[in-house]
C-alpha cells in the first residue's frame, strides 16, 4: 500500500491488509480477501454438522449429538446458542470469509443489492435462517422432461424402467433436449435453494461415438453455467456396451475438465464422476471399465443399489444379492456413494460402513413410487456418511430437495428411529458434499464455497415455530429461499432467478417437448 499507515505491515506469508469499513466495526482484511458480499442480519445462521457459531471447527459429516443436534435446549426448545443471528462475509474469490454473530454482526436492515459505500453488496437476511447451500446428490435431470407420465405411478420398478425407455425413445433425445430438460432442472434446483446438483445421466442413444456423447455432456454443463450452478455430470450406463461406455466416460471428462484434479474443474461449478445404474442393468465389465478410467483420472463412483429391481434382477441372474456384488467388483470403496438402500440387512449396513462407501437417500422416488425406505439412522448409527437427493422427475416430479428432507423425516420412523431435521438437513448439504469429495461445499465456515441460502421464516407459514432451523423442514412445505447465492454470486434474489427468466425456461422445454407431441 502506499499511503502511510492505511494498512498493516506484511505478515509472515507476505500478506498485506488493508482497513474495512462495510457498515460493521473497523477491522483489516487480507487484500487477497476483500469482500465481495454481506448477508446481513440473520435471524439463525446453520454453519453445519458441530459447527460452533463463528464457523470453525466442523468436523465431518454425522458427528451431532441427536436427536436434540445443535440449538436444542435442556427442556427442547431452540436457544439460539448454536446457532445465531448475525452475518455470513463472502469474498471476492468467492469462498466464506468469516460468520459475525451477537455484537459483531451489522443489525440495521439494508435492502437486497443495495451497496455499502465500498462496494460491497449486501443481501437483506432479516427474518431469515441462513443455511449452506443444498447438495442434490442424485439426480436424472433429463427425466425433467417425462413428469407424471401415465401408466408410471404406482408400478413395479421393472415396468417403470420399460416405460421410460419407450418415452425417452419417443422423445429422441439429443443435445436440445438434454439442454432443456437441464436447465429446467437447475433452475428448479437453485429456485428450491439446491446448488449442487449431481445428474446421474443414463441416457445415451446408441451409435453415439464418445465424441458425440461429450457433446450431451456439454449441453448440460453449459445449461448450469448459464445458471450459475454447480453440476456433478456422472456419466451413467444402462446396458451401454462396456467398452463404449469406458471410451464415452473418458471423452466427457476430457471435455469437461481434462485433467483436473478430482474430476472438478478449476472454478470448483462443473465435476464429472462415472458410475453404472445398477447390477440390473450392467455387469461386471462395465463395472470393471468404469473403475479404470476413475482411476486413471481421479473421479469419483456412484451406482444404484437394493432398490426394488436390482435385488430381484440380482438373485435371479447370480443367485446373489447386489452388494454381495458391488463388494466382489470393487465398488464398495470409500470413493463410492450408493443410491437408495431401500432392501438392506444389518450385515449389509456394516459391510457399507467397513469399506468406507457413502449412502444417497432418495425418498421423495422411492417412497411414493412404494419401492421402500432406506434405514437412514441405522446407517448413521453403523458411520456410514448419508446423503440427500431427489432421484428424477421420472418417478419423483419435483426436484425440491428440502420438501424431500422433510418426507424423509416423516417415514424414518416406520425403519427406525424418527431422524430429526438437523440430521436431514446436515444430509442435503454436508453429508451429500463429502459422498462427492466436496469439502469445502455444503458448510459455512472460513475457506468454505460461498454457497448460502437465506430462508424467510417471518410469515404465517412459520408463525408459532419454536425453533426457526427445525421449522425449516416441518412447517411450510415446498417453501423457497429469498436469496440464493452460489460461489459469492447472487443467482436468486428475493425469490427470482437472476440468471435466466423462469417462464422462459420452462417454455424452451415445451417447445422442445411439443415436437414429440407433433
Amino acid at each position: 500500500m502506499s499511503e502511510a499507515g492505511a494498512g498493516s505491515p506484511p505478515d509472515e506469508s507476505g500478506t498485506v491488509s488493508r482497513p474495512v469499513t462495510d457498515g460493521a466495526a473497523p477491522r483489516l482484511v487480507a487484500d487477497r480477501a476483500v469482500p465481495r458480499l454481506v448477508v446481513r442480519g440473520a435471524l439463525a445462521v446453520r454453519t453445519g454438522p458441530g459447527a460452533r457459531a463463528d464457523g470453525s471447527g466442523t468436523p465431518a459429516y454425522g458427528s451431532g449429538a441427536w436427536p436434540g443436534g445443535p440449538g436444542a435446549a435442556a427442556d427442547g426448545t431452540w436457544s439460539g446458542a448454536e446457532e445465531p443471528g448475525g452475518d455470513v462475509v463472502i469474498g471476492a474469490d468467492g469462498r466464506v470469509l468469516e460468520i459475525r454473530t451477537g455484537a459483531d454482526g451489522a443489525g440495521a436492515p439494508q435492502a437486497s443489492g443495495a451497496s455499502s459505500d465500498t462496494g460491497i453488496e449486501v443481501l437483506d437476511a432479516t427474518g431469515c435462517v441462513v443455511t449452506p447451500g443444498l447438495v442434490n446428490a442424485h439426480h436424472h435431470l433429463l427425466q425433467t422432461a417425462f413428469r407424471t407420465l401415465p401408466g408410471t405411478r404406482g408400478v413395479p420398478m421393472r415396468d417403470w424402467l420399460a416405460l421410460m425407455a419407450a418415452a425417452y425413445r419417443r422423445a429422441g433425445v439429443d443435445a436440445g433436449l438434454v439442454r432443456a430438460a437441464a436447465r429446467a432442472g437447475l433452475a428448479e434446483a437453485l429456485l428450491s435453494g439446491v446448488t449442487t446438483v449431481a445428474d446421474h445421466h443414463l441416457t445415451w442413444p446408441a451409435g453415439l461415438d464418445p465424441a458425440a456423447t461429450a457433446d450431451l455432456a456439454r449441453a448440460t454443463a453449459a445449461a448450469a453455467d448459464d445458471l450459475g450452478a454447480r453440476l456433478v455430470l456422472v456419466r451413467g450406463t444402462a446396458g451401454d456396451d462396456a467398452e463404449a461406455a469406458a471410451l464415452s466416460a473418458d471423452a466427457v471428462a476430457d471435455a469437461l475438465v481434462g485433467d483436473a484434479p478430482g474430476g472438478v474443474r478449476a472454478d470448483g461449478r462443473v465435476q464429472v464422476a462415472v458410475g453404472p445404474a445398477g447390477v440390473h442393468s450392467d455387469g461386471e465389465a462395465t463395472f470393471r471399465l468404469l473403475a479404470e478410467v476413475a482411476q486413471q483420472r481421479g473421479l469419483r463412483r456412484r451406482t444404484q443399489a437394493n432398490e426394488q429391481v436390482d435385488v430381484a434382477v440380482a438373485l435371479e441372474r447370480y443367485g446373489r444379492r447386489p452388494l454381495d456384488l458391488l463388494d466382489e467388483w470393487g465398488w464398495l470403496a470409500p470413493d463410492v456413494t450408493v443410491a437408495h438402500l431401500c432392501d438392506v440387512t444389518d450385515e449389509e449396513i456394516a459391510r457399507v460402513a467397513a469399506s468406507g462407501a457413502s449412502v444417497t437417500h432418495a425418498p421423495g422416488c422411492d417412497v411414493p413410487m412404494g419401492w421402500g425406505v432406506a434405514p437412514v439412522a441405522r446407517l448413521l448409527a453403523a458411520g456410514v456418511t448419508v446423503g440427500l437427493g431427489t432421484s428424477g422427475g421420472g418417478s419423483n416430479d419435483a426436484g425440491h430437495l428440502l420438501a424431500d428432507a422433510r418426507l424423509a423425516m416423516q417415514v424414518s420412523a416406520l425403519v427406525g428411529r424418527q431422524l430429526a431435521a438437523r440430521e436431514v438437513l446436515d444430509a442435503a448439504t454436508a453429508g451429500a458434499a463429502d459422498g462427492l469429495g466436496r469439502p469445502e461445499l455444503g458448510r459455512i465456515a472460513p475457506g468454505s464455497a460461498g454457497d448460502l441460502c437465506v430462508w424467510d421464516v417471518s410469515g404465517v407459514a412459520d408463525a408459532g415455530v419454536a425453533d426457526p432451523v427445525a421449522g425449516l423442514l416441518w412447517a411450510a412445505p415446498g417453501r423457497r429461499p429469498r436469496h440464493v447465492v452460489v460461489g459469492g454470486r447472487v443467482v436468486v434474489r428475493d425469490g427470482r432467478l437472476v440468471t435466466a427468466d423462469e417462464r422462459a425456461v420452462a417454455r424452451g422445454l415445451s417447445r422442445r417437448l411439443a415436437r414429440v407431441a407433433a
